[in-house]
């Protein structure tokens, strides 16, 4: 959108005169005392630069002005181009340019077909969560009788990188634990290390990708000398009331319980999350419209930046063709749920929706149970505009999915699959090799 605004001459003639008021009692000009300079002196030295200065007032002291009495509330910062230059004798004009967010009148959204998995726990769930606990808590043992490695050991390596014949100062390690067949070495190493035992000597080779960080290691070879210092299998605890005692419990039917209970969470929220998808595909297939791009690409940086951090924290990363289609996918699905937002900010205002006290208080209670924060410290928290205006966006999504769910025909169960898989299904990234870490 584009807006025009013209400033009459007699108010730009008092802004210039205020500019040059202020300028000459802290300019310093040689020849005269401080607030003694004449003003053609001061226009001749400083006049662009009051020029400018006036100009951004000009539009900082209007702009926001013009758009509340015009009833426009931009979404993107507002991009000004000035007309002709600052002259006190003439008036001021400048456009500027900036996105709103489209007049949304009616929105299509009773009678939709939505399906709601189960969220019913089923036993070999809360047995394969026990068995991860088992695993989890297992202790460290040399096998007996000694045997040859296999995956799920853990084994303590010591070993020199030499890449091109030359050995890599910075690319060995001493001591290094790893876990056979989990992932946490390259593979050419964990394929060197199975059927090993105790004390042997072995070596794996890697052609390091075109991409690697390090500069000396793109496309070469690189030969890993490793010695196993140490092997050990995992003997996991017996499933009982001792080993429920160990990890926090009186028995193991209370850790059982309390397994369940989590699960039971885990599954209704992703039966939520399911049937709100389900809700955003629906809505914007019904209801097709132009979205500002500025708020497109505002959601599709916090969708990347919650994806390249899950990443991380999982040892992986992008390659740049990865990299690429997962942007093109993220930001189809940021358009999507950004129409989503704005069709369900228009069925809210439509039906007069607020948030109550009496709200944001079931919500601090919610949020206290599962950050496990004291809900006191979370009303101060909370105090803050931006966490409570987040925190007021979330209970209102939640009432404008209840609404629409309650105008809607819901069955038991899976939703059907897509014909085609999303883009960004094809985009994995790849596993950040343990070379990463261990060479520097």
């Amino acid at each position: 959108m584009e807006l025009s605004v013209e400033i009459p001459a007699d108010s730009v003639k008092a802004q210039v005169d205020k500019a040059y008021l202020n300028l000459g009692k802290k300019a310093h000009v040689k020849g005269f005392r401080p607030g003694k300079a004449p003003r053609d002196v001061l226009s001749r030295l400083f006049g662009l630069q009051v020029a400018n200065d006036v100009a951004n007032a000009i539009v900082n002291d209007t702009l926001p002005k013009v758009l509340s009495e015009k009833n426009l509330t931009p979404v993107n910062q507002p991009s000004v181009e000035a007309g002709e230059g600052v002259d006190p004798k003439k008036a001021f004009s400048y456009k500027a340019r900036f996105e709103v967010q489209p007049e949304i009148e009616d929105v299509k959204f009773e009678g939709l077909e939505l399906y709601k998995p189960k969220a019913e726990v089923p036993d070999a769930s809360i047995d394969e969560q026990l068995e991860q606990l088992r695993q989890r808590n297992a202790a460290l043992k040399a096998p007996e009788p000694a045997r040859a490695s296999k995956a799920g050991d853990v084994v303590t390596i010591d070993f020199t990188l030499s890449v091109d014949g030359n050995e890599v100062k910075d690319g060995g390690g001493q001591g290094v634990q790893l876990e056979l067949g989990a992932g946490q070495a390259l593979p050419e190493i964990d394929s060197a290390l199975i059927g090993k035992n105790n004390g042997d000597k072995t070596t794996a080779e890697h052609t390091f990708p075109a991409e690697h960080p390090r500069e000396d290691f793109r496309g070469k070879k690189g030969v890993f000398d490793i010695t196993i210092a140490d092997l050990k299998e995992r003997v996991p605890p017996a499933l009982d009331d001792e080993f429920a005692k160990d990890i926090g419990f009186d028995t193991l039917i209370a850790l059982r319980a309390d397994v369940h209970t989590k699960l039971e969470k885990a599954f209704k929220d992703r039966s939520e999350t399911v049937l709100a998808e389900q809700i955003v595909a629906k809505l914007n297939e019904l209801n097709p419209c132009d979205v500002p791009p500025s708020l497109v690409e505002q959601q599709c940086r916090i969708m990347e930046q919650e994806v390249v951090m899950q990443a991380r924290r999982a040892g992986q990363r992008f390659s740049k063709e990865q990299a690429e289609t997962l942007h093109n996918a993220i930001l189809a699905d940021a358009e999507r749920k950004v129409r989503a937002g704005l069709l369900m900010a228009a069925i809210a205002k439509k039906n007069e929706f607020k948030v109550t006290d009496e709200d944001l208080e079931k919500g601090m209670q919610e949020l206290a149970a599962e950050t496990g924060k004291n809900v006191a410290k979370l009303r101060v928290e909370y105090r803050e505009k931006s966490k409570r205006d987040i925190l007021i966006g979330m209970i209102l999504e939640d009432k404008i999915l209840d609404f629409i769910e309650s105008k809607s025909k819901i069955s038991e169960g899976e939703p059907p699959k897509p014909e085609a898989e999303p883009a960004a299904a094809a985009s994995k990234p790849e596993e950040t090799k343990s070379e990463e870490k261990k060479e520097g």
